[in-house]
């Protein structure tokens, strides 16, 4: 079988684009999937984060859309808002060959009327989380009728969040007619009842989700409950001498665990965002934003919480405690080691958990290589503070803003040297920019007095 997307049924302007965006071949999962997907068949396909999967049915989507016709042709579901946001920009980087196509995110944390408003003047490709497509839906603001493709995206987690009654209900306001294209981590019961209701003779695809060996190190720890907090600090410290740590994940069971973990690293001089389900939308984006900008270094999260989390070098990912599933933990670990970078995974267990150590063991095929909590090095005074800080300006796409802008400001007009701004964020109301934590005060000093686009704008330091 050919790995190039010119031996598919694609258009000549869709593999023109590809070629520009840099896709040179397809992975497993397009290769294994893409040509069912461009064939009309239903589909289940098991692939992790980070496979391809959403240029799969990106494409699919994109191949078979009749641009002038300004009614819904396609619709996303994903469990989060971020993975929604992330969905949406890629199908419009793969969709740029395609003129006036247009794609609207609808998701919760935002206005539900300009929303609405949006889908009554008409759009092909709508990317959801259910809670808001319900809304829509309950208000008559959202016309499924003549929809042709439906995709649920990681639909095991949906499930997890109990988002199956909203599931089941957008369907029923589909046609029949339509492909269904089902993408999830994992395939529990749950998965395998709501497809034989939804689906029509799926093909079933399962890329091979196992992590070679020299991409992701995987080290296990066997510690106790009493010392679990204080192991956790020695990987820490150990691997902070390894290669100075700036992106380490570590993932709780809930978020009770989150909270403690943070104020115990917190009260230890380590810097610590927390990402669970009890946060408003906007510190979410806050969070996230911070984490990805290199602004802190160690992010505690739960699993629902992270999904959707992506980030391009993540150094380290800490399983706290090592989850039931062992595709869970496969889906945790691999987080790391993405794009051609190397990664290390590491897990804490007790003598109570051995039964998930044998259970992951199982499904690797392989043993676990354990380590000993004594050969890590300590330090001590060990502190870890990242030199990014993040500048809070309260402009953003709905004031014409962008990137440029505020690295034109920062570098001519503020004094700052580009080697001292990091990554840009451009949000609708807000922006956010990394800035080396030396010249931080300098930046938000010259947001009092200074402009963007000739226009005042309030800025603040938020960590």
């Amino acid at each position: 079988m050919s790995n190039s997307f010119s031996s598919l049924s694609l258009s000549k302007a869709l593999i023109s684009n590809l070629d520009s965006l840099g896709y040179k071949t397809m992975t497993p999962v397009q290769s294994e999937s893409l040509p069912a997907i461009l064939d009309d068949k239903d589909l289940i396909v098991q692939a992790k984060t980070g496979s391809g999967k959403t240029a799969a049915f990106g494409l699919g989507i994109l191949q078979k859309i009749n641009p002038r016709f300004f009614g819904l042709q396609a619709l996303v579901v994903c469990p989060t808002r971020e993975l929604a946001d992330q969905v949406a920009k890629e199908i419009r980087n793969l969709a740029r060959c395609i003129p006036n196509i247009k794609i609207l995110v609808l998701c919760g944390g935002k206005p539900l009327t300009p929303q609405a408003e949006s889908l009554e003047h008409g759009a092909h490709i709508a990317v959801g989380t259910p809670g808001r497509l319900q809304d829509h839906l309950s208000r008559s603001t959202l016309n499924l009728g003549g929809l042709e493709t439906l995709v649920l995206d990681e639909a095991d987690r949906m499930l997890d969040m109990g988002f199956y009654d909203e599931i089941i209900n957008i369907i029923k306001n589909t046609p029949k007619t339509r492909q269904t294209l089902l993408f999830s981590a994992t395939f529990p019961d749950s998965i395998k009842k709501m497809t034989r209701s939804i689906q029509r003779d799926p093909a079933h695809i399962k890329v091979d989700s196992t992590h070679q060996e020299d991409v992701i190190e995987q080290l296990f720890y066997l510690t106790n409950n009493y010392q679990r907090k204080d192991s956790l600090l020695a990987l820490l410290e150990h691997f902070n001498n390894v290669d100075p740590l700036d992106s380490v994940v570590i993932f709780c069971d809930t978020k009770i665990q989150c909270k403690e973990i943070a104020e115990f690293l917190g009260d230890k001089q380590i810097e610590v965002l927390t990402l669970h389900g009890d946060l408003e939308q906007r510190d979410r984006d806050q969070m996230l934003v911070r984490f990805s900008n290199k602004s802190c270094a160690v992010l505690v999260a739960t699993d629902v919480a992270a999904r959707g989390l992506d980030i391009k070098s993540l150094q380290l990912v800490i399983n706290y405690e090592l989850p039931h599933d062992p595709e869970i933990f496969l889906h945790r670990i691999g987080r790391t080691g993405r794009a051609g970078e190397k990664g290390r995974a590491l897990s804490l267990y007790t003598e109570s958990e051995i039964t998930r150590i044998i259970a992951i063991e199982d499904y690797l095929g392989k043993p676990c290589k354990n380590e000993k909590i004594e050969s890590l090095k300590r330090s001590a005074n060990f502190s870890l503070q990242s030199k990014m800080s993040t500048i809070q300006i309260d402009s953003g796409k709905k004031n014409k803003i962008r990137p440029g802008d505020l690295l034109g400001a920062l570098t001519k007009d503020a004094g700052l040297a580009g080697s001292q701004i990091g990554k840009i964020n451009i949000f609708d109301t807000f922006s956010y920019v990394a800035i080396e934590r030396e010249v931080a005060a300098q930046a938000v000093g010259y947001f009092r007095n200074g402009k963007v686009k000739g226009r005042k704008v309030k800025a603040r330091n938020i960590g």
